[in-house]
């Protein structure tokens, strides 16, 4: 199966209404270690992109590229400039093309990593949504066509309860190291509901 520009939009919909939803939460979780602001950030993104999609570019680097614009006009925290940045990939990464095949997401998956790695300075291993990015990368790639969102749920959900007691290493999170064992990263739990949302 595929995702033409119509799906992606409709996703774009749902992923929005989660945001919105998931913004206390994130914030508090934020809040622990950091400024408190990942919640809102992110419901600012959300708006902005509905905005950027109503009505939808034509084609599906289009929609990235509209997403990319929305999230450079959301102030606040880091993860914000960082999805700007996850879009602008994706848009590059699927020029050309009118849909997206289920296979092509991990591939999708790996550019977004590097370059949030790049930009952001995290590495795997650090304790962020680059290791969220990476354990849904995984599960998506070691699953058949029937079971690839149920993988990517689970490897999630197995990468957030493995990093649950591990350091922050990143961010400024990691000047309270020792603290940040057995906290969730903000990151990887907003990253849970970005999943969550698509289906």
């Amino acid at each position: 199966m595929s995702t033409d520009s119509r799906m992606l939009v409709e996703a774009l919909g749902r992923w929005a209404d989660r945001m919105e939803l998931a913004a206390p939460e994130l914030n508090a979780l934020d809040g622990q270690l950091g400024d408190g602001d990942l919640g809102a950030t992110l419901s600012k993104c959300a708006a902005n992109i509905r905005k950027a999609i109503a009505p939808p570019p034509a084609d599906v680097p289009g929609i990235f590229k509209a997403c990319a614009i929305a999230c450079t006009k959301a102030s606040g925290s880091s993860l914000g400039t960082l999805l700007a940045v996850a879009f602008m990939t994706l848009t590059k990464e699927t020029a050309g093309k009118s849909q997206i095949g289920d296979t092509e997401w991990p591939g999708l998956l790996a550019a977004v990593r590097d370059a949030l790695s790049a930009r952001g300075g995290a590495r795997l291993g650090d304790k962020t949504v680059l290791d969220a990015i990476e354990a849904v990368r995984l599960g998506l790639e070691g699953a058949g066509p029937e079971g690839r969102l149920p993988a990517a749920k689970a490897a999630l959900e197995a990468a957030i309860a493995d990093f649950r007691e591990r350091e922050n290493r990143i961010g400024r999170a990691r000047i309270f190291a020792e603290r940040s064992r057995g906290l969730d990263d903000p990151g990887m739990i907003a990253a849970r509901h970005m999943l969550e949302s698509v289906g």
